[in-house]
């Protein structure tokens, strides 16, 4: 998870120009942590997103990740944030179905996020 996280946080910070977080500063071991720097890291993209000029989004850039100088627009980063997760999200899933741990729906629809919510009918056995 702190590789999910972390890669978020450096990206924004890369957009802005700052210093990158190590990520090995982020404890592996402590799930409370690490979800305070996911929080934090969340927080830090939606400030990011709601400030960054409209004329700069489709401006290409210059970004050395590892080895390789990558050129993109901020708007193909952002999109990029928002998409590392999901395959991440789903290794994690199926390392805990794997496990035995198995719960309700996970899926997007059935999460809190943007509003909504989930409701269980009753059914009667003498109407199915």
């Amino acid at each position: 998870m702190r590789h999910m996280f972390s890669a978020e946080k450096r990206y924004v910070e890369r957009l802005s120009g700052q210093p990158l977080t190590d990520p090995t500063s982020i404890p592996n071991d402590d799930v409370h942590a690490l979800f305070r720097f996911g929080r934090q890291s969340r927080k830090n993209l939606k400030e990011f997103v709601q400030s960054f000029p409209a004329e700069q989004w489709d401006l290409p850039q210059d970004h050395k990740l590892m080895n390789s100088v990558l050129t993109m627009t901020p708007r193909k980063i952002v999109v990029h944030i928002l998409l590392h997760e999901i395959p991440h999200w789903a290794q994690i899933a199926t390392l805990f179905r794997l496990n035995g741990l198995v719960d309700d729906f996970h899926d997007f629809l059935f999460s809190p996020v943007l509003g909504g919510g989930v409701r269980r009918e009753q059914t009667n056995a003498a109407t199915r």
